[in-house]
């Protein structure tokens, strides 16, 4: 199984991980969202550029075309874009991949392109984006790692630092967090505190 740092925060900007690399930060993902392609392309090569200065790994959410234009090593994908990604093209690129869960089909339909994690959420309520889930609590997270067998399992969804410990207790390898950085009146405190935590 192939070890991920435990931390794995989602940004919009490089301008973020400008803030996140410096503290230490090593696994991250860059969704970006409504941005014309030639500014995302010079973002995300943006974004590539500073995880190579720092060590990191880059994960690019859904513009897996730009990714693989770029070189860039890591995708990470939806149900939705799996519906309109070429994942073949995305292997024969030799870029891994990452896949989002949230019920059994979507679990099964995962698996099956023996991914390099599954991500499952919300774990908790999120106010990042409307849902049609419910948060999936933890005992989903342990059901998930009996499910998943090797493969990396991501937590996602309403993650504090004090909850991926929870996570990580019901079976998760990874807990990831978005507004809990962004919307804190200390980012980098923050990300301090969530790498103490998951070191």
């Amino acid at each position: 199984m192939t070890t991920f740092p435990r931390f794995y925060p989602i940004f919009d900007s490089a301008d973020w991980l400008r803030r996140a690399l410096p503290l230490g930060v090593r696994l991250v993902q860059v969704r970006i969202k409504d941005m014309p392609p030639p500014l995302l392309m010079g973002e995300l090569a943006l974004c590539q550029e500073l995880c190579r200065e720092h060590g990191a790994t880059l994960v690019v959410n859904d513009h897996w075309r730009a990714a693989i234009d770029l070189g860039c090593d890591f995708v990470h994908l939806g149900q939705e874009d799996l519906d309109r990604a070429d994942v073949a093209a995305i292997r024969r690129a030799g870029m891994r991949l990452g896949v989002s869960t949230h019920d059994h089909d979507e679990l099964d339909r995962a698996l099956a392109l023996k991914p390099d994690y599954i991500a499952l959420g919300p774990v908790w309520p999120t106010i990042l984006k409307k849902m049609k889930w419910d948060q999936q609590g933890l005992e989903r997270v342990t059901e998930w790692r009996k499910l998943v067998g090797t493969t990396p399992l991501v937590a996602i969804g309403g993650v504090t630092p004090e909850r991926a410990l929870q996570a990580f207790a019901a079976g998760a390898d990874i807990a990831s967090a978005v507004t809990d950085i962004t919307l804190n009146p200390d980012p980098e405190g923050r990300i301090r505190e969530w790498l103490r935590v998951t070191q």
